[in-house]
This record gives C-alpha cells, structure tokens and sequence, in this order.
C-alpha cells in the first residue's frame, strides 16, 4: 500500500450553500427565476433539505463523520431583505450556526454570497449596477459586525466567474443575458466587488483568513483551439486570479476537464468516462488547478469544491480518493494547501437542474427530509479521522 498523508492542521470538510439546503429563499433573484416558466430550469427549490430549521442536525452530521470544517453561506436575501434593513432574526440565526460549529469541533467557513441576491438588487440591476460594490461591502459589513468573532474563514463571493458567465453570456442564469459586453462589465464588477467585500470584513471583528472561491478547470486546447483556450483562461481564470493579490488564500472550485477548439468548447473524448452531469470523470483536475492557483496566484490554496453526480458511491469514491492523492501530491512537492472540501453534504437543488443531480455523501428523502450518511461519507471521514489514505499499488509485471 502507498500512503498520503495530511498535515495536522488541514481542513476535511463539507461544503453546502444556503440557497440549496435551507428552503423557502423567496425573497432572492433565485427564486423569482426558477419560477418562471420560460427559465428551463428543471424543479423550484421549495423546501430544499429544510436546512433552516434542520441545520444543527447537519452540524451532527459532519461532526459525527469525523469531518473538522463545515463550509456555507449566509443569505444576503434573508440578511437584507429590503435596501438598508437588516434582519436581527437572520444575524442571530447564522451566529447560532457559527457558535454550534465550534460547540461541536468544527471551523466554520463563511461564504458571503453563494450565487443568489436579494430581488431588490436584482430590481436595480444585480452585478450591472453601480452600487453593487457599495451593497455588498456594507452587506458584508453587518455580516461581520453579527459573526466576525467566530468565523474560521471567510469566502466572499462564490464562483464569481460562474454567475458572469452563466448569467450574462449563456444566458442560463438570472437574469438569462447573453452579451459579451455585459458579461465584461459583470466580470470586472465582481473583482471589485470582492475587494470591498475583502476591506468590510477585515475592519470588523475577528481575525480570519478571507479569500474568492473561483471555479477553475484543466483546460486544453485541440488543434486550432489556440486562441479560443486563451481568452477562456483570460477571462475566466487568469483575471480573477490577478485579482486577489493581498488575498489570505484562494479558494479552488474544480470538477472537470474543458478542450477547446477552433469554434470553442468541444466534447469530452470519444470513449471518456461521464458522470451523471455530462462532465468528463476527471479527479485528476484537483491536482491541476491547485498547482495552476498557486503559481499564479501565489497564494496558499484551499479545494474549497470538488465532487460528483453520481447513483454509484463506490464512484464517488474513487473520485475523492484520486483528488486527494492529487492534493497530497502537491502538498509533499511543498505546495501550501490548507484544505478540501467536497461538494457536497447533502443532496440537494443544484440550480437550474434542480433535484436530479446527487452530489451528496449524504442522502435526503425529499418527503421526510430523513439524512442518511453514504459510504463515501464514512469514508472520507475516516481519511480526516487518520489523515492518511492508503491505495493499493499494482506491481509492474512487465518482463
């Protein structure tokens, strides 16, 4: 057997998002957009695993496995459900979260913003508005202000390359705009609105690393795909990870493969294994982007996302165990990576797909809302408790 190993300090972890677990998010952009009939989006989020009032059952959950971090995401929507009004009630709801993280041995990772806002953000023209900046910094301010003192770390904005380009150029996402110029204009919105967002929370209480989770892939070109694999690792990649100088980490968020030819995106390989996505099985990912994020970024890194969609858990994990390989791999070569997280928790509503893609190590009756642990849950848990993951090696028998 060959053996990885993690340091003592490292981070095993769980990664939800509040729009997707906790339910009834009725006042944000989110639900607005997944019902409406002409969005395509597959269900409504509804009751989503009730994670509102389940959530110290969840916190039972990820302590229970021997995970030592639980990532998620405070609700700008419940937070401020109207422009300059702040809901005590949703404050003292996270803090109660963030309090039972370290009542039950675990470090609590903060998102700000996870995909959605408030409609009356929306209303005034989300990502594309002036103020957005404005709005998030004193967002993130009240945020701190309520939880700043027990927060382990601290994500601004999730993804913000996702929500440009789902949003404004493939037109998928609220608010369903394909426009190269908008998307350019949302793209540089999102940089400064995380540098605010960096500035509210360092000016509050509490002393915590903050960092961008960025969605980040191993990109190739195919012949003739040069310049179309470029701009995507410009625009999607390279800017933001410009952008995050002075940061305390960055967040990797990484689950496949992309190939690009001379028109753009091409399909996996003929014959490539796919997960229940579409995405090619590529655990070897993890490994790429965190090497990639540390030498341009030159932060210390974090797997703040990775996983599958899979009905076979034994696929499962063998995803996390290649991932970690690779980021144990990086870690020997002297890389500073302090955690992963895998997405996800629970399964749950995973945007415009709704209910029909199980990321989860953990199970959810959609009628009773019963959690129940998968072996990939137990597994990982039992890497966290070792910090070791053995894998057998196969001899070379080669004459």
């Amino acid at each position: 057997m060959a053996t990885s190993t993690f340091p003592d300090n490292f981070l095993f972890g769980a990664a939800t998002a509040a729009h997707q677990i906790e339910g009834n998010n009725t006042n944000s952009d989110w639900w607005a957009f997944e019902h409406d009939p002409n969005a395509g989006c597959r269900d409504s989020s509804g009751d989503a695993c009730d994670s509102w009032h389940r959530w110290d059952e969840d916190l039972a959950l990820v302590q229970s496995l021997g995970l030592n971090a639980y990532r998620f995401s405070v609700e700008w929507a419940r937070v401020e459900p109207a422009p300059g009004e702040f809901s005590l009630v949703a404050l003292d709801h996270y803090r109660r979260i963030v309090e039972r993280c370290h009542e039950r041995g675990l470090v609590p990772v903060v998102t700000l913003h996870h995909f959605t806002i408030p409609r009356w953000m929306s209303e005034r023209g989300g990502f594309e508005s002036p103020e957005i900046a404005q709005r998030l910094g004193s967002y993130a301010e009240r945020v701190t202000a309520a939880i700043g003192d027990g927060i382990g770390l601290a994500c601004t904005i999730n993804e913000p390359n996702v929500v440009a380009l789902m949003g404004y150029l493939l037109g998928v996402f609220p608010p369903s705009v394909r426009d190269r110029a908008r998307f350019e204009v949302v793209s540089e919105a999102m940089r400064t609105s995380h540098r605010a967002m960096v500035d509210a929370l360092r000016a509050g209480p509490g002393q915590f690393p903050v960092g961008l989770t960025l969605s980040m892939a191993e990109m190739e070109a195919i012949e003739g795909g040069e310049a179309q694999y470029a701009q995507a690792l410009e625009h999607l990649e390279d800017a933001y990870l410009r952008a995050v100088g002075g940061d305390d980490f960055i967040g990797v968020q990484c689950y496949t493969r992309l190939r690009f030819g001379p028109d753009g995106p091409v399909d996996i390989p003929a014959g490539a294994r796919r997960t229940m996505m579409g995405y090619e099985f590529r655990p070897e990912v993890v490994e790429h982007t965190v090497r990639r994020a540390a030498a341009v970024s030159g932060l210390p890194v974090v797997v703040t996302e990775t996983g599958i969609s899979a009905d076979d858990d034994t696929e499962r994990i063998e995803f996390i165990d290649s991932a970690m390989r690779g980021v144990a791999a990086c870690i020997a070569d002297g890389l500073d990576v302090r955690g992963f997280f895998y997405w996800t928790l629970l399964d749950n509503f995973e945007w415009v797909l709704g209910y029909s893609q199980p990321f989860g190590i953990v199970a959810v009756d959609r009628q009773s809302f019963a959690r129940t642990a998968k072996p990939s849950a137990t597994h990982l848990g039992r890497v966290a408790r070792s910090r070791e993951l053995s894998t057998p090696v196969v001899a070379d028998r080669a004459q």
